[in-house]
């Protein structure tokens, strides 16, 4: 090895002995010059010190997720007010404004594999236009480019990959040419990895050469937009606000006019939408308020009486539900990115696979370690102002996370050609009976929305037919 490898080996073995870390080196000896080089690159990653304050909550048993009670529920701009006040077209200009001027970047969420799915690659690349068999990523890009047509200028997609999808999504885009978008617009960033301990609080390994890493979570994103660059860029453009979003979710409204638009005329940091829970099992974080701040529970976090409690009216109290739809001011996520501790770790206990002392490769029958992510939600109480509004989930909330049942291909194709069928009814198409059973696909490079799908059908008599995709002209 050269000077320089053994200064950074000597370095690290006093910084793993001084955290009880030197099992990490126990299988040294055996490993080639390039797996050394690579076991060190790892280790050099590992920020001991947060890892060992991590491990000793664990080791006492003390909790490291939950929201201090009490909380209230919180306020959010309620479906009717954001559609029909008198703040409502002044927030749509406000938005489109913002567009045209070009201050508004997008970023997709796109670390998951397809694993619940049954599906070999990143989520992202799952076939799901139910004519046309268009991948979620090839819908939320022809979103973009109509967004860049409609507005007239450019927009940065920013693609948060993880270390099992980075490479098979670009090379996904690669091969589709970008979906028509131009390829510098769109960049793939990273997120980072964290390692896993076990219950006395040791790093384990997947291998001799390896440590067991898993993905950071979707609170990642702030620390990999700052090590990317992206934020800097960010701000070499004009950019000042960027639409964050997850890639399991069709029905996302990218970029949004009125959701910017309400973001900018409430002074908001972050701003994120949410629907109202229809049934207190559904799995779903609740926003709420505690001290005068904006946070998410988890849904395994609330108790069987505060998912069950109902308002006056038989509403649900906690019904305000997360949808990971965000939108942030770029200088609060300079303001987070420069604080490496702004975000905690959250633990989940897990079945871990890893090597033994012997170097034999163990899968555990029950759980046998913890694993570390952050949330985005987080940010939250962070913010200086905070603006959720309330989104029907009819028109853009259906995910595709299951193979079978709720939350599945079958569901989520089923409301986006639900979703075209209101378009098509609101515009005059007569539709063939049974109407509710019409096969249909519209492209957003036909029409973004209901109001286009007007002016094209005004301009084109176009039947509707069962099985149509109408794509672009």
């Amino acid at each position: 090895m050269a000077r320089t490898d053994h200064d950074t080996e000597r370095r690290l073995r006093d910084e793993a002995a001084r955290h009880g870390q030197t099992h990490l080196f126990r299988f040294w000896e055996s490993l080639t010059a390039d797996r050394r080089r690579a076991l060190l690159e790892q280790i050099a990653e590992i920020d001991f010190e947060e890892l060992s304050r991590l491990a000793e909550t664990a080791r006492r048993g003390e909790s490291s997720e939950g929201v201090d009670r009490p909380f209230e529920p919180s306020p959010f701009v309620a479906l009717e007010e954001g559609a029909t006040s008198t703040l409502a077209a002044d927030a749509v200009r406000e938005g489109e404004r913002a567009l045209r001027a070009g201050r508004v970047a997008v970023l997709v969420v796109a670390g998951g594999q397809g694993t619940r799915l049954g599906f070999p690659g990143p989520k992202g690349t799952f076939p799901i236009g139910p004519i046309s068999g268009k991948s979620l990523y090839q819908l939320h890009a022809e979103k973009i480019l109509a967004i860049e047509r409609r507005y007239r200028r450019p927009i940065r997609w920013y693609v948060l990959t993880s270390e099992a999808t980075h490479e098979d999504s670009r090379e996904f885009f690669e091969a589709n040419r970008f979906f028509g978008l131009v390829p510098e617009r769109v960049r793939f960033i990273e997120q980072g990895m964290l390692p896993a301990i076990d219950r006395q609080g040791r790093i384990l390994l997947e291998a001799p050469d390896r440590v067991f890493r898993s993905p950071n979570g979707h609170g990642g994103v702030v620390d990999a937009l700052r090590r990317s660059g992206a934020l800097d860029e960010m701000r070499r453009d004009g950019v000042d606000l960027l639409f964050y979003f997850q890639v399991d979710n069709p029905l996302v409204r990218i970029a949004d006019p009125s959701f910017i638009g309400h973001h900018l005329a409430g002074g908001a940091e972050m701003s994120l939408k949410i629907v109202r829970k229809v049934r207190p099992e559904e799995k779903v974080g609740v926003l709420v308020m505690r001290e005068g701040q904006y946070r998410i529970v988890e849904y395994s976090e609330l108790s069987a009486a505060e998912s069950e409690e109902r308002l006056p009216g038989g509403a649900i109290r906690f019904q305000a539900g997360n949808i990971a739809i965000h939108l942030f001011s770029r200088s609060f996520l300079e303001r987070v990115a420069g604080d490496r501790d702004a975000l905690p770790l959250h633990r989940a206990t897990k079945k871990i696979p890893h090597v033994d002392e012997h170097g034999v490769p163990v899968e555990p029958s029950a759980p046998n370690g913890f694993k570390f992510e952050r949330f985005v939600f987080d940010c939250l109480p962070l913010a200086r102002g905070v603006v959720a509004i309330e989104v029907a989930r009819a028109d853009e909330f259906s995910p595709v996370k299951n193979a079978t049942g709720s939350e599945s291909p079958e569901t989520s194709k089923a409301d986006l050609m639900a979703l075209h069928r209101r378009w098509l009814a609101a515009a005059g198409a007569r539709l063939p009976e049974p109407a509710n059973r019409l096969r249909i696909e519209i492209s957003p490079l036909f029409a973004l929305d209901a109001d286009e799908l007007r002016e094209k059908l005004r301009a084109n008599e176009i039947p509707v037919t069962d099985g149509m995709h109408l794509e672009s002209r």
